[in-house]
Parts: C-alpha cells; sequence; structure tokens
C-alpha cells in the first residue's frame, strides 16, 4: 500500500502519483478503480480528475494493471490522507527526504574480488513545472556510506548544474542535500539528466558517478492555438451529407500525450442559421468539418461562418484550456439554374444588303454566379436559318444575345424571318437539372427594301469585231436591270471609260455605237481585246448606279504594211568577210504578217548592181555586196517587203547602211565611225545643251572674280583714331623686312596732304592708354601744305617734341599720323634711336601698368641692360 499525501492548494489534473514500469520492453495497461476521481495515464501518472473534499478519514482505491502481452495483472492501494495543518513545532522539524546511497564496490577479499550487490537502478525523479516553491525546494539527499570514515564532498554536474541552464540545481557539498532554485517550465527542458560525485577532501573519486534523472511533470499551463486564426474553405452547393469542407487544426504547447495536450474541436456557433442551424459538423479529434445536412443553395447563402472551439484535457469544459478560431465556409456556385429568356418574343429589322449589322437585343436571366461558366450565355439557332445568314454573339458583360445578320439579304427574296433561339450555359446543367421552356424564344426579324444598284448582266459582255470599222457603226446594245422589282425606276447610261473615244452609248436604249475607226495596232487594245466602262443610273431615292464593262475583240486585217528591221546596219567595202541580216516587223498578226518577201526595187538601178538579196526563211534575209569593192561612205538601200495577207500589203523600207573599212575580223576601223553612223538630233542638241551650260558657269566664275577685286580695291583703309581703344595698327599689303631690309626708296613717303591740327581736337577725346592725371602735351603746329623734303625730317620733328614732353608716355605710338598712304615702300623705323637717353627721366611707374607695359618697363627702368 502507498499513502498519498494532498495539499489543500493541490488542483485537479495535476499529477498526485507515478507508477513505473521496471521493465521498460512491457507494454502495461493502467486503470483506476475511481475513474469518476482518478485517472491513470499510460506512463502510470496518476492524476485528479475533478476537485472534491476529503474527510479526515482516510479515502483509499486500487490501481490495476495488466500486462498486454501475457496478460499478467497486478494491482497496489493507494491510501489518501490530508496534509496535517502545520504548527510551529512541525515547522522546526525538517521534512523527510528521500536519500540515495551511492552503491556498493567491489571488493577485494582473501585475495579475490568479491562482487558485492548490483548497482542501484535509481528511478528518475518526477517533479512538477511551475512550483510555486518555497526555494530552493529541497529533492534528494545524496549520501556515500563511506562518509563514517571519510569527510567526503558531494557535487552534481550536467545540464541544470554546472551546465547552461546553470545554477537551476544545486547540491550541497556537505550533506548531499540537492534542490531546485526556481521552477521548471516542461515546455523548454522536458526531463534534465545529472550526474552525482562523491569526491574525498583532497579531490580523490571515493564513488562511481550515478545518474539523476529529473522529469518536468506537465502541467496544463498552455491554451490550445489555432494556426490560423480565420479559415478558408468552399463547397459546392448542393452537396450531400458527408461531404468533406475543411480540415482546421490548433496545437498545444503541453505534453500532448498527457490529457494537458489532448484537443478537442467543437463548433460553437453557425451564422447564418439556415436553412439549418446545423449545417455542419466537425470531428473532435482531427478537427475535420463536413456537411450534415442538404440545401446548402449559392443563391439564397453564399457564405457560412463558424466558430470553432479547440479545447485540451480532451475537451473536457470544466478543467480543459479553450481557444476559438472563425471559419468561413462559401458555397461554391454549380450550374443549377438555366438561363430564362425575358420575353418569347424578340423583334428586330435590318435594310437589305447590309451584313454586320445587329437586328436584334435577347436577354436572359440566369441566377448562377455572374460571369462564371455556370453563367454566361450561349445561343443558338435551331430554327428559321436554313442558309445561315444570322448568328449570335454573346455580350460578356450584360450576358445579352446580339443577333447580327452575316450575310446580306435580298428583299426581293425575302421579306421577313422567324429565327427559334435556345439559350444554355457554357456548362453543363447538374445532374437532375432539365431547360425549362423559358430557354427558348422566337426571334422575328423584318427586312426593310432600299433602292439598290442596277447591274449589267453579262458583266463584262464580249463582242468580236473586225477593225477598221467606219464611225457610226452600231456594234452592240448593253443594257442593265434593276433589282428593285417593286420599285418603278428609269435607267439612263453613259460612259464612264473609253481610252480611245471610239465608243458612244444611247442614254435610254444603251445602244453602243462607233465614233471612229477601231484600230487593233492601238496602244489601248491589249492582247486583242479593247475595254470600255458604262455607267448605268437610276433615278430612285437616293439615286443608285451599277458599272459594266463592254470587251471587244477585235480581229485583224492586213492594214499595216511590213518594215525592215533592224533600219541601220553596217558592212565592210569587200563583199567578204561579212554580210547583213535583216528582218520584217509587222504589226498585223497571222496570217497577215509573215512569210515575208524581200526584193530590190529596179530603180535606181545601182541598187541592183550594188547589192543583193538572198531570202533565208519566211522571216530573215541577207544583204550583200554584188560587186567587189563599194567606197567607204553611207548608203541608203530601198528594199521592197511583202506580207502573206489576202490581199497583201507591200512596203519599200529604206536601210541605211554603213560601209567602212574592216580589219580581219570584220569590225570597222574608220576614226570616223561614230560621226559616219551619224548622231541623232536629240544627241546632238543634248551635246550643245552642256556645252552652253559649261561655258555659262565659266563665265559666271570669272564675272564673281572680278568683282572681288573690286570690293577688296575699295576697302577703306583710314581708321578713324577715334573709333579705336588700342594702338592703330594698319595691315598693309607689303611692308618693309625690318631693319635688314634697307632698299627702299624713302623719297616716296610724302608728307600728307592735310593734317588736323591738335587745336581742333575735340574736348574730352582721348587715348585710352594715355595717363588721365597729366595734361595734353602742346605739339608744334603742324603744317598742312604738302613737304618736299624727305619724310625723316617730318618724323624727326615730332620726336623732338615728343622727347621735350615729360607727360607723353614713352612709345611712339602716341603719334598718330591722319595719312600715311598706301603702297608705302618706307623701311624699317626700328634704327631711330631717341635723341635723349631718358637717363634723367624716372620710368619706374611703367611697372604699375600692367604685363602689357612689362617689356616696355624693361627697356626703360631696367638700368644698364
Amino acid at each position: 500500500m502507498r499513502t498519498l499525501i494532498l495539499y489543500p492548494e493541490t488542483l485537479p489534473n495535476l499529477p498526485v502519483l507515478g507508477f513505473s514500469n521496471c521493465n521498460g520492453k512491457r507494454k502495461v495497461q493502467y486503470e483506476s478503480s475511481e475513474p469518476a476521481d482518478f485517472k491513470v495515464d499510460e506512463d502510470g501518472m496518476v492524476y485528479a480528475v475533478r476537485s472534491f473534499p476529503l474527510s479526515s478519514e482516510h479515502a483509499k482505491f486500487l490501481i490495476y494493471a495488466q500486462d498486454k502481452e501475457t496478460q499478467e495483472k497486478w494491482q497496489v492501494a493507494v491510501k489518501l490522507s490530508l496534509k496535517p495543518t502545520l504548527t510551529e513545532d512541525s515547522v522546526k522539524e525538517p521534512p523527510e527526504v528521500e536519500e540515495i546511497v551511492f552503491p556498493r564496490q567491489f571488493s577485494k577479499h582473501s585475495g579475490h574480488l568479491q562482487r558485492q550487490k548490483r548497482d542501484w537502478v535509481i528511478p528518475p525523479i518526477n517533479l512538477p513545472e511551475n512550483s510555486r516553491g518555497p526555494f530552493p525546494q529541497e529533492l534528494v539527499r545524496i549520501r556515500s556510506d563511506r562518509d563514517k570514515n571519510l569527510s567526503l564532498r558531494y557535487s552534481v554536474t550536467g545540464p541544470g548544474a554546472d551546465q547552461p541552464p546553470t545554477g537551476i540545481f544545486i547540491i550541497n557539498p556537505i550533506s548531499g542535500q540537492l534542490s531546485v532554485t526556481k521552477p521548471l517550465d516542461r515546455e523548454q527542458i522536458a526531463r534534465f539528466h545529472l550526474r552525482a560525485h562523491a569526491v574525498d577532501i583532497n579531490g580523490n573519486q571515493v564513488e562511481n558517478p550515478i545518474d539523476i534523472v529529473i522529469n518536468v511533470i506537465d502541467m496544463n499551463d498552455n491554451r490550445p492555438e489555432f494556426l490560423h486564426q480565420v479559415w478558408n474553405g468552399t463547397v459546392p452547393e448542393g452537396s450531400k451529407p458527408g461531404t468533406y469542407v475543411m480540415t482546421v487544426t490548433a496545437i498545444d504547447a503541453d505534453d500532448p500525450n498527457a490529457l494537458n495536450g489532448m484537443l478537442r474541436y467543437r463548433i460553437l456557433s453557425q451564422a447564418p442559421s439556415t436553412p439549418s442551424p446545423n449545417m455542419f459538423t466537425i470531428n473532435n479529434e482531427t478537427g475535420d468539418i463536413i456537411t450534415v445536412a442538404a440545401g446548402l443553395d449559392r443563391e439564397k447563402v453564399q457564405q457560412y461562418t463558424l466558430i470553432i472551439q479547440a479545447t485540451d484535457m480532451e475537451g473536457n469544459p470544466t478543467y480543459g484550456l479553450s481557444n476559438t478560431a472563425t471559419a468561413i465556409i462559401t458555397v461554391t456556385d454549380v450550374n443549377d439554374n438555366p438561363p430564362e429568356f425575358t420575353a418569347m418574343t424578340f423583334y428586330g429589322e435590318v435594310p437589305e444588303n447590309r451584313v454586320d449589322v445587329i437586328v436584334a437585343n435577347l436577354t436572359v436571366t440566369d441566377k448562377d454566379q455572374p460571369h462564371t461558366p455556370a453563367w454566361n450565355a450561349v445561343y443558338r439557332i435551331s430554327g428559321g436559318d436554313p442558309t445561315g445568314r444570322f448568328a449570335i454573339q454573346t455580350d460578356p458583360n450584360s450576358n445579352d444575345g446580339l443577333v447580327t445578320v452575316v450575310k446580306p439579304i435580298d428583299f426581293e427574296t425575302n421579306r421577313m424571318f422567324v429565327l427559334t433561339v435556345a439559350a444554355e450555359n457554357q456548362v453543363p446543367l447538374a445532374k437532375g437539372i432539365q431547360h425549362p421552356p423559358q430557354s427558348t424564344a422566337t426571334v422575328s426579324v423584318t427586312v426593310i427594301d432600299v433602292n439598290e444598284n442596277p447591274y449589267f448582266a453579262p458583266n463584262p459582255k464580249i463582242i468580236r469585231q473586225e477593225e477598221g470599222l467606219h464611225a457610226g457603226t452600231m456594234l452592240t446594245t448593253f443594257t442593265a436591270q434593276d433589282p428593285d422589282r417593286y420599285m418603278q425606276q428609269n435607267i439612263r447610261y453613259t460612259k464612264l471609260s473609253d481610252p480611245a473615244n471610239w465608243l458612244k452609248i444611247d442614254p435610254v436604249n444603251g445602244q453602243i455605237t462607233t465614233i471612229a475607226v477601231l484600230d487593233r495596232e492601238s496602244p489601248n487594245v491589249k492582247n486583242n481585246i479593247y475595254n470600255a466602262t458604262f455607267l448605268a443610273s437610276d433615278n430612285g431615292i437616293p439615286p443608285m448606279s451599277g458599272t459594266g464593262t463592254l470587251q471587244i475583240y477585235l480581229l485583224d486585217i492586213n492594214d499595216n504594211a511590213p518594215q525592215v528591221l533592224p533600219q541601220e546596219a553596217e558592212t565592210c567595202e569587200t563583199p567578204d568577210p561579212n554580210s547583213i541580216n535583216i528582218t520584217a516587223l509587222d504589226y498585223d498578226i497571222d496570217p497577215n504578217a509573215g512569210p515575208f518577201a524581200f526584193d530590190l526595187p529596179l530603180s535606181p538601178v545601182t541598187i541592183k548592181r550594188n547589192w543583193t538579196i538572198t531570202r533565208l526563211n519566211g522571216d530573215f534575209a541577207q544583204l550583200n555586196l554584188k560587186i567587189k569593192f563599194l567606197e567607204a561612205g553611207i548608203y541608203e538601200v530601198p528594199i521592197i517587203i511583202t506580207d502573206s495577207g489576202n490581199p497583201p500589203k507591200s512596203n519599200i523600207s529604206i536601210l541605211r547602211v554603213k560601209v567602212c573599212q574592216c580589219d580581219s575580223n570584220g569590225d570597222c576601223t574608220d576614226v570616223d565611225r561614230i560621226v559616219g553612223a551619224g548622231l541623232g538630233t536629240g544627241a546632238i542638241i543634248a551635246i550643245l545643251l552642256c556645252i552652253i551650260i559649261l561655258l555659262i558657269l565659266v563665265l559666271m566664275f570669272v564675272v564673281w572674280m572680278k568683282r572681288r577685286d573690286k570690293e577688296r580695291q575699295a576697302k577703306q583703309l583710314l581708321i578713324d583714331p577715334e573709333d579705336d581703344v588700342r594702338d592703330n595698327i594698319l595691315k598693309y599689303d607689303e611692308e618693309g623686312g625690318g631693319e635688314e631690309d634697307q632698299d627702299y626708296d624713302l623719297s616716296q613717303l610724302q608728307q600728307p596732304d592735310t593734317v588736323e591740327p591738335d587745336a581742333i581736337k575735340p574736348v574730352g577725346i582721348r587715348r585710352m592708354d594715355e595717363r588721365p592725371i597729366h595734361a595734353e602735351p602742346q605739339y608744334p603746329v603742324r603744317s598742312a601744305a604738302p613737304h618736299p623734303g624727305d619724310i625723316g625730317d617730318f618724323i624727326n620733328e615730332g620726336l623732338k617734341a615728343a622727347d621735350n614732353d615729360p607727360t607723353a608716355p614713352p612709345y611712339d605710338s602716341l603719334l598718330v599720323f591722319d595719312y600715311e598712304g598706301s603702297g608705302s615702300t618706307a623701311g624699317s623705323l626700328s634704327s631711330l634711336n631717341s635723341s635723349s637717353s631718358g637717363g634723367e627721366q624716372d620710368y619706374d611707374y611703367l611697372n604699375d601698368w600692367g604685363p602689357r607695359f612689362k617689356k616696355l618697363a624693361d627697356m626703360y627702368g631696367g638700368g644698364d641692360d
């Protein structure tokens, strides 16, 4: 008998006792004598099923165990008692703790090893998770029987002790008391495997380590969790009971092999509750949802919403933890509603001879889901259209049927059509559903008469006539017919196309008469056929017209004489080594053409004396020199050619023959061969035009060059110094060559005719490079009269004036000459030196004038250098 002490705060489903199978290979089934109060799990753990009070008297129940293979049975009595109330004295007394003793080792006795008791199999320690303490909580005491003679130290190793997570289990090294320091969580670690060690004070092992297994007993501390909060499923409408819909799944972090992790499902609610509040059921263990009632109709209820609950503890509503999820079941459409016409008869009208015209719009209703194969309508003409003049297309948006004319309709043949139309869906109807009468309708189509085009028959019309008919000859009558038999209309005729202008047509009766001679050889005749087009118009509203083609096959007559071909040839001065092959060209056709007869005329007599002609066959002949030598030149040889017509027609054609000197190969070697052969008038005119155009271009180029030279000579060379803010540099066509070029006659430089005195210089006008802080210097007035002397005296005079003026900048360009003449042969002025060395003047201020005056500053302010 085992005694079980229950704490007053013990909760239901808390494991209170455990049984273990000594042989792990045997399958043992447990059973409680009080299943309403206590339940034994497969692992031998005893649970309290419910909360119930215990009287002070002891309660007992039995646990049965049976081997499933050998059917061997055991039983044990379990005695329950309340834990006595703790007093101060009882608190002082430590509770009894299970003691684990190290197993005895092999000992040596009388020189032999003597085996003691077999090693102990230490059962695992079961420790509930989420314990409230107090901590540290004592579990077991580890002791060695050698502690009586030795001072031992105890320790534990493994995950939870000295390995992560460290510090969960501790041991008193002196007493060997093993304790847990904090609550455990089975969902994190379900089992701890520790090893206990015993060593002396020197660290020497005195006992073999023993294994301690601590099982964390699961508590129902986790609610079931659905994998999805919202589940979506579908079921076809009209499904039979038992049809699978979907599966919902929830998981529980608690032990799945214990009641804490055993889930059960149930449906809490269904919305809407029509046609039955219990349209679906759920397998409480697997979560499969199936239908249990008939009557699913998408047209009435398109979607159901179920609230699914998952509860652990095998669905115990009192002790189990629960959670909910939503299952949305969509009722899918099946083709259980055929399309129905909104009317039994539809009406439409169409003008005759019109195609691709919508005649009528057929409307249907279908209760199935729109824009699905079960809703999309397909229309079929089942009667009233044997020739296939109508077709019905479906509007994809409205599902209407569009009756369309695909072949022209003649009002004179059919004035009305009565069509029988059936409407179906793209997919067949569900089993057991039939098409009602409303799926068939009648379409009445009225044909409207319109004014149609007159037409010629036959078209084209072919007639055969000999060419050469005189004007005014009546050829044929070409009339058109009016298809509008029910309209009184008149037709008038006009000529639309007559390339050679040979014909005319009577506007009333359509008689065609010639107004010119018909010629088969005309370029407007192709393959002996002449085409003319005529127009027939009625007087309807609106007036209509039609065209017809008259083809005249022209029969040939012998009205064209043959001509020689080619018309030009060349031959040598002697009969050998070549001759001239000729043929005839006749615009007539057989039998009015070849074979041809070739002959030479009797006059002039030189023709037959100099030439001879030989017929090769019906189309070719050969012309040869009859005499041994004929002087080079161009000769016109007349040839009589006669065709085979009846009567035959003859013609004298001129053959231009060039007689020339030839080499051994029979080729002309004359220098004037091209001239002798003669150029055509057009070629000569083209050559002359090219020569004239070339001469005109050359003349225009010469005139342009002369005009350009005049403009260059007339260019103004005098530049007003007031218009230039820098040195007045005049570019001449020819200048002196510097100091090395002193061969010029300086006497050619004359003083300017007129010089503008400084006195009349406008006030305020000065060069931009003059220093503004000094007054303008006063120079001697220059004489306006021509100076007969050397220009050098004139320059020296100005140079002296500049040297005596301390305010003048030290460069000669200050003196601006009004006119220096053109084409000057003056030499270089670089050899002229100032009469004053300038040593008494200070030119250091030139360094402040910028980089332009750096060279000048170096020359005047640089000392001796």
